[in-house]
């Protein structure tokens, strides 16, 4: 996995560290926030809940994989408020994982992406009316899948908080 921690970090990533899968434990405290609908996602897009699936089918899915790595970006911000930074952080971690997808896809071809937010592949998603145009592009988010990804992090003694006026962007992926 530590070829993986590499290849992540060439693709972009502030930094990447070898991800144990145990420490993947899906929490209906987390599903509980998204039907809070905070990002108002939920129940528009087929790559959130409860599209992405419920959370035993998710928790059933993470225990197929048995290898994994975890990744973020992160940038120093002007203040609380600098939205323009936020934006840039944002577009820099999805160039970073959409990079990664590539170059792990070749590699792993069942490999499962978790990214950050929910997925933007399309300007539009078509759910609820109509199939997914991507099913086997779309990505998920770790909280979509239930996972509280601060306690992720720290399971895998990755900080979380890089201190005051920064932001954090964390994805991960798992292998078979």
């Amino acid at each position: 996995m530590q070829k993986n921690v590499e290849i992540a970090k060439e693709c972009g990533f502030t930094n990447a560290g070898v991800l144990n899968v145990d420490t993947l434990i899906v929490k209906q405290e987390v599903r509980d926030m998204c039907e809070m609908n905070t990002c108002n996602k939920y129940g528009k897009n087929w790559a959130c809940p409860p599209a992405c699936g419920s959370l035993e089918d998710c928790g059933a899915k993470l225990k197929k994989y048995t290898k994994g790595i975890i990744v973020q970006t992160t940038r120093q911000l002007e203040d609380s408020m600098d939205f323009e930074g936020l934006e840039e952080l944002e577009k820099d971690h999805r160039g970073n994982f959409k990079k990664a997808v590539d170059r792990f896809s070749e590699m792993y071809p069942g490999m499962l992406p978790l990214g950050a937010g929910t997925c933007s592949l399309c300007k539009e998603c078509t759910y609820p009316d109509n199939e997914c145009r991507f099913p086997n592009k779309r990505i998920s988010s770790m909280e979509a899948f239930g996972l509280v990804v601060n306690e992720v992090c720290k399971a895998n003694d990755l900080p979380y908080n890089y201190g005051p006026n920064t932001m954090t962007y964390i994805g991960c992926f798992l292998f078979e």
